[in-house]
């Protein structure tokens, strides 16, 4: 089915797909607050439209999404250079739980179903981070295609460039993508993660290791805003260093299990303050990659009063 052809345009329908255009420029960015000015972007574009125009709109899902899609295109462009000059490891901003996250925003029977990954796949920290490494060409082809099952046609109708072309690009894309089997079960990826939360309030150095891969990467997200190292720690021994060494220095902070971009994560306060929240990656030997997230920039949909 032509993900472009649906019912009659109404505004109370292009409203109606905030959540959906959030949940793809998020998708496309990597960062909430990008992806907020993209929709914005949008609405605007949208309502200048004269009514004759919008009556000409065949579905207003598929002009929303592919206007989004481009303005996320050119906004990739531009995040790309200033990253470049970022303080530290730049990572995606973290989102709470999952509501507009994991919704089916487009037709799940497009596309090849063995290219396809889900909702809760598509908004992982581990699958986010390898976004970061593609041109912004094979990252919005990829997160079109293998997450919201548009054809290589319409791709190319957004992207500018014909159907086999986007075929590749999704296809480089998804050489680099984390691959199913290399997953553990939510199951067990939940038990490791309340394992070390307790093992690092009790400050236990032996029990973080015997939880860590022994090649385990930390990379932590300050922006040069707060505290944090500028340059990835790696090894199991040096990696339990850093959370002890946290612990250390504040004695009083408190850690609690939360959903983090779909999967259980940490969420580390001191009283009403966020301090951090944290993602993890496993494999079959234990933590081999984990994520912190402390520039308070990144961090404003984790306080009560901030909605998203």
């Amino acid at each position: 089915m032509d993900s472009y052809q649906d019912e009659p345009p109404r505004l109370d329908q292009a409203i109606a797909e905030r959540d959906t255009l959030l949940g793809l420029c998020y998708r496309l960015l990597g960062s909430l607050s990008d992806a907020e000015d993209a929709v914005q972007e949008t609405y605007i574009r949208w309502y200048r439209l004269s009514d004759e125009q919008r009556e000409e709109v065949l579905s207003p899902r598929g002009w929303l999404i592919k206007t989004a899609s481009r303005i996320s295109l050119d906004i990739l462009g531009s995040a790309r250079v200033r990253r470049e000059h970022y303080v530290g490891d730049w990572l995606p901003e973290p989102v709470p739980g999952a509501g507009a996250w994991t919704s089916r925003p487009a037709d799940a029977s497009a596309g090849d179903p063995a290219d396809r990954i889900s909702l809760d796949e598509s908004v992982s920290m581990a699958l986010l981070v390898v976004l970061e490494s593609m041109t912004p060409a094979e990252r919005v082809a990829f997160v079109l295609h293998d997450v919201f099952g548009y054809t290589f046609r319409e791709v190319g109708e957004i992207v500018g460039r014909t159907p086999e072309a986007c075929r590749q690009l999704a296809s480089s894309a998804r050489r680099r993508a984390p691959r199913q089997a290399r997953r553990v079960s939510r199951a067990s990826h939940d038990a490791v993660v309340r394992s070390f939360k307790d093992a690092w309030q009790r400050g236990n150095v032996e029990s973080m290791i015997a939880l860590l891969d022994p090649g385990a990467k930390a990379v932590t997200d300050g922006g040069g805003l707060v505290s944090a190292p500028v340059a990835p720690i790696l090894g199991a021994p040096a990696v339990a260093d850093l959370f002890l060494d946290v612990l250390h220095r504040e004695p009083e902070i408190a850690v609690r299990t939360e959903t983090v971009n779909g999967r259980l994560g940490l969420v580390a306060h001191l009283g009403d303050r966020i301090m951090a929240v944290i993602t993890i990656s496993m494999n079959a030997t234990g933590i081999h990659e984990i994520w912190v997230v402390r520039n308070p920039e990144k961090l404003r949909a984790w306080h009560p009063d901030t909605n998203i």
